[in-house]
């Protein structure tokens, strides 16, 4: 296999047992085709890079469908109905030499009303042989006649954790190390895309000098919010001081950070301290997560008897997560969240 192959598409699952974070749609999937019970539409919807492509893939190999039979159209550039009259007439014709004709239409959404109306009818009454599998990220911009004809499948994202683990996996693979925390920023950036992460963790492993991926490099390399950023603001809140908070946000700021992820690292590190102060048994866990440096610096915050950090922090600062997409100015809600944390009769 080609090292230049993304590895989004190099580990990309092959079979159902290799699917990873879709655990309940797989086993119904295996259930109904050791059953017999085989649909003749689905409807895989999600956001993207959930894996809905690679299982529609995988569905059509386990029902013995060969290569010949197979038809991926992206909907998003074949989408008027002269291209859904050609798949019309293509559809009444036998297989090369499967069972099966199965036609994956991804963005299925993105079809034009004409085209959706020109495809109902073979979706009401299709030929025993053909199998068809919409995969979408905007389920609810189809037609409710068109949704109402298949069997339907809600991908979920895949947890910081899973994300987490597939990074680190993904690069022992490829003979590489990634240092304490660092697989958790991969994931974290990777936002529930396992196209995203595996395509940051790629670019590093383009960029890295030796197998070793630190942190700071992976800091450098996507523009995230350097771990110090983090360690500072979380320090100025325990130490209940307001000013120097202030003046942490306003140089994340203006080194363009984006705040949705500095806000996310922050809640990370607030929750983690906590879980250290109420769960003394979770440190080893969180040394495989953290940075010697960080671990240490969590360590004395939680243990700080005077600590100003505490459940009611954290859910002030998620209500300021939650309104950063709203804000016109994206690092006013961390602002204003500090001043009602720190700021004395404001």
């Amino acid at each position: 296999m080609s090292n230049d192959l993304a590895l989004y598409r190099k580990y990309r699952p092959q079979s159902f047992k290799e699917v990873i974070g879709q655990d309940e749609i797989v086993k119904v999937l295996e259930g109904s085709i050791k059953q017999g019970n085989i649909a003749h539409a689905y409807l895989f919807s999600g956001s993207r890079g959930t894996g809905k492509t690679t299982l529609a893939r995988i569905l059509a190999k386990a029902i013995g469908t060969s290569s010949n039979d197979l038809y991926e159209i992206d909907a998003a550039s074949r989408n008027s109905v002269d291209e859904i009259r050609a798949l019309n007439e293509s559809v009444n014709t036998m297989p090369f030499d499967s069972k099966y004709k199965v036609y994956i239409l991804d963005e299925v959404h993105m079809l034009s009303k004409a085209a959706f109306n020109a495809f109902l009818k073979t979706l009401e009454e299709p030929p025993a042989h053909a199998i068809f599998i919409l995969a979408t990220t905007e389920a609810e911009k189809l037609p409710t006649t068109v949704v109402s004809r298949t069997q339907q499948f809600t991908f979920k994202k895949p947890s910081q954790q899973v994300l987490k683990k597939v990074a680190d996996d993904t690069a022992k693979k490829e003979g590489y190390q990634i240092e304490s925390g660092g697989a958790d920023l991969i994931a974290l950036l990777g936002d529930g895309s396992f196209r995203d992460a595996l395509g940051i963790l790629q670019k590093i492993i383009g960029s890295t000098s030796d197998k070793k991926i630190t942190l700071s490099e992976i800091e450098k390399m996507t523009g995230a919010p350097r771990s110090s950023l983090v360690n500072k603001l979380l320090t100025s809140i325990a130490e209940k001081n307001l000013e120097d908070g202030l003046a942490v946000i306003h140089s994340a700021a203006s080194q363009n950070i984006d705040m949705k992820i500095y806000m996310k690292l922050i809640l990370e590190k607030m929750r983690f301290t906590l879980l250290l102060r109420y769960q003394k048994d979770i440190k080893a866990e969180l040394a495989s997560e953290l940075s010697a440096e960080d671990l240490k610096l969590l360590e004395k915050i939680a243990s700080d008897a005077d600590h100003t950090i505490s459940s009611a922090t954290l859910v002030e600062m998620i209500d300021a997560y939650d309104q950063i997409g709203r804000s016109y100015i994206p690092e006013l809600p961390l602002e204003l969240a500090l001043i009602k944390l720190l700021g004395k009769n404001d």
